[in-house]
């Protein structure tokens, strides 16, 4: 056997005495209250606060390796933890247990004509495999998730993040216990080495559903390598249409608010199209708005003519997802020409139409087909914890099971319960 292989086989090993664990866990998560699951989360979040020096000092580690190793700034953002970040992880993990039990609701109840009671009521998945890159606030989201839909996780996290990461899920195993849980229903994956993902992605048949979140190489490796189904968008290309209806004002609160307040997030805004008649006007104000927030302008031949700070855009912008202050502007001639724009670049994750004509913003969110499709707001609000989930594992661009925020709903199944009272088929 050569040492690749015994490698592997470690793997596998260490996966499937993961999943061994994780399985009887999740049995007895999938029978507990509610209540039960909500007291988790608050034991949770209540360690988090108490432990935030410990929390912040991993990170600071983390952070450390990662800048030594010249990782991006954007990358760098994703990583980072502040205490305002620690109190929105465990805010979001109270905001998760405010939300009605996902588990064992009833979906839809008919009876057929013979007398049999038939009634869809919603399940947990099962195990649930979340692998992550430099965002260790995923531990915390994932975890929070899984665990209030009776689901249990394990979690792989990057190796830029496993000080904290690993921190986290600590804490959240200790909540768990606190309230009377297994520990098990929240595993973190004891290694860096990468031979463990693929140990995850042809875990099939011990692994229920995956979810990927990270940059595109992560997530086209576990789209390419799967053999168990997979929750997931391969990037956020954000197109925000101006229309000729668009309010001034509000077009450049929006847009700004939309590429600059985090520009590492993939609800970040990446193309702004604008419509040809009033790009005389809009354009250059645009320009000003975003060049004095610091952002870069690649623009087409009609936006770099009207704005002083824009060079010209390549082919490969349209399609590029920069997670950084770039932005691609062009003209396009009305509302069909943008929608034909966003069908051939978009990603399917999230798009957004600036206007005050009710009669194109229903044209726009009719014929767009992405998983967000937003009218008048900052595309940063493409996040479950801003839809009232809580929190999110990640935006599914999919149209199967999942789509948009997957929060905890998206995180259960379902099940028919049939009720007779002797029938037999003919």
């Amino acid at each position: 056997m050569t040492a690749m292989t015994k490698n592997a086989d470690d793997h596998r090993k260490l996966i499937s005495a993961l999943v061994h664990d994780a399985r009887k866990a999740q049995a007895e998560l999938a029978l507990s209250s509610h209540s039960a699951r909500q007291d988790a989360l608050r034991q949770t979040a209540n360690l988090i606060r108490s432990h935030e020096n410990e929390i912040l000092t991993g990170n600071a580690n983390d952070v450390a390796r990662a800048e030594a190793n010249g990782i991006s700034a954007a990358f760098i953002d994703r990583l980072t933890l502040t205490p305002d970040r620690i109190e929105a992880m465990a805010k979001g993990l109270e905001d998760i247990t405010t939300l009605a039990d996902p588990v064992g609701r009833e979906l839809a109840r008919w009876t057929r004509p013979n007398g049999l009671d038939i009634a869809r009521v919603s399940t947990p998945l099962g195990i649930i495999g979340v692998i992550y890159e430099s965002r260790p606030n995923v531990t915390v989201d994932a975890g929070g998730l899984c665990l209030i839909s009776g689901n249990a996780a394990i979690l792989r996290g990057g190796s830029d993040s496993q000080e904290t990461s690993g921190c986290l899920a600590r804490l959240m195993a200790d909540g768990l216990e606190k309230a009377g849980l297994p520990r098990a229903a929240v595993q973190m994956v004891p290694t860096s080495d990468r031979g463990a993902v693929g140990a995850m992605l042809t875990a099939n048949g011990e692994i229920d559903v995956i979810i990927p979140r990270g940059g595109r190489s992560l997530v086209e490796r576990v789209q390419t390598e799967a053999r168990v189904p997979v929750f997931a968008h391969l990037e956020g290309i954000v197109h925000i249409y101006i229309d000729a209806d668009a309010d001034a004002q509000k077009t450049i609160d929006v847009v700004v608010n939309a590429k600059m307040r985090r520009t590492g997030i993939c609800g970040a805004a990446e193309t702004i199209l604008v419509d040809r008649a009033i790009s005389d006007t809009m354009l250059p104000l645009i320009g000003t708005a975003l060049a004095d927030a610091g952002c870069a302008i690649r623009g087409d031949e009609a936006a770099c003519t009207l704005i002083d700070s824009a060079t010209p855009a390549s082919a490969d912008d349209w399609s590029t997802e920069y997670l950084d202050s770039i932005i691609s502007i062009g003209v396009v001639d009305g509302v069909e020409a943008a929608i034909d724009h966003i069908a051939r670049y978009s990603s399917d994750h999230t798009d957004c139409i600036i206007t005050e004509s009710s009669t194109t913003a229903e044209t726009f969110v009719r014929k767009v087909d992405s998983a967000i499709v937003m009218v008048n707001a900052s595309t940063q609000f493409a996040d479950g914890g801003e839809f009232g989930m809580g929190a999110e594992i990640g935006i599914a661009t999919g149209r199967m099971h999942a789509r948009g925020p997957v929060g905890a709903d998206q995180l259960t199944s379902f099940k028919y319960i049939v009720r007779g009272n002797g029938q037999t088929r003919s």
